[in-house]
């Protein structure tokens, strides 16, 4: 069996070809630039905008995966161009190639549009996929970390430092790469249970993490006891503008950022969990923040 997956060589997208592989699935993998070769792997040269890339990608694959998007964007309006044009795109070229099944990795964020571009750009996205006639699945992750992540990887060094900055109400849910990456792969197949349907995955946890529950789990996997630091929106707000002009378009806390993080439950929905018999969370998330913590020693990134 062949799959196609855009953002092969990003965070997540990387660790799901690796269980494509170790499955005995090979992978059809879009990349904006060259890659190393790969046994089992065929690079697809291009990006969402490339329909001829896009056309050779999706030819002759039993599913595509779709991971690619933007996460963070100092400009909002490019969340559009890439989270809801790009897949437009891909769903076309698949329709077009006849692909029976679509994966669509989309945010929890896109429960709650009115609160960021990036959510809105993500429920725009949505309404495609279910709005195309090809037999699709959408998987709604919440903040997924792991070993490679960028975005999580500053609560780990703020953790380490000593001082954790969180929102000051809410809680969220939590998902390891590595189950994200197993779910994506178990719902390749089709079925009643997993077609036209749409998922939100965890680690298992009832009601998920407390902030400052999950930033006193950081300290632990870093070996600190860090202090919480409850910020206010306005204040968080005002980190954002701090970080914009320090970082520019590197910064990672924007204004869209805090619009969603400042929202008090991201937790999944108990009515979205994925059924038993498809897929479980396998990975502690004590035990998966200090695997993660101990990878980023091990790179020098802590």
């Amino acid at each position: 069996m062949s799959i196609a997956i855009t953002g092969g060589t990003g965070f997540v997208g990387r660790v799901l070809i690796d269980r494509a592989l170790a499955s005995g699935v090979t992978v059809r993998a879009l990349a904006r630039q060259p890659q190393e070769p790969r046994e089992g792997v065929e690079w697809i040269v291009g990006d969402l905008g490339d329909t001829g890339a896009l056309a050779e990608l999706v030819a002759g694959t039993r599913a595509v995966i779709h991971v690619a998007g933007l996460v963070n964007a100092p400009d909002p309006c490019q969340f559009e161009a890439a989270n809801v044009s790009g897949t437009l795109a891909i769903l076309q070229a698949a329709m077009a190639e006849m692909v029976p099944r679509f994966v669509f990795v989309s945010s929890l964020s896109a429960r709650e549009p009115d609160l960021s571009a990036y959510g809105l750009s993500k429920a725009q996205a949505e309404r495609l996929v279910r709005a195309s006639a090809i037999d699709w699945t959408i998987v709604r992750p919440p903040a997924v970390y792991g070993p490679g992540d960028r975005e999580m990887f500053e609560l780990f060094r703020a953790a380490k430092w000593g001082v954790v900055p969180v929102p000051a109400q809410g809680r969220a849910s939590m998902i390891h790469v590595d189950d994200l990456a197993r779910l994506l792969l178990a719902l390749v197949p089709a079925g009643e249970g997993v077609s036209h349907r749409t998922f939100e995955p965890d680690d298992g946890r009832p009601g998920g993490w407390d902030h400052a529950e999950l930033a006193q789990a950081l300290g632990a996997a870093v070996g600190r006891k860090p202090r919480v630091l409850r910020l206010s929106r306005k204040t968080m707000d005002r980190a954002a503008k701090v970080d914009g002009w320090l970082r520019r378009d590197k910064a990672k806390l924007t204004p869209d950022r805090v619009g969603y993080m400042c929202h008090p439950d991201w937790v999944v929905s108990e009515g979205a969990r994925v059924p038993a018999g498809i897929w479980q969370p396998d990975i502690e998330t004590h035990e998966g923040l200090t695997a993660t913590a101990r990878w980023y020693r091990e790179q020098g990134w802590l």
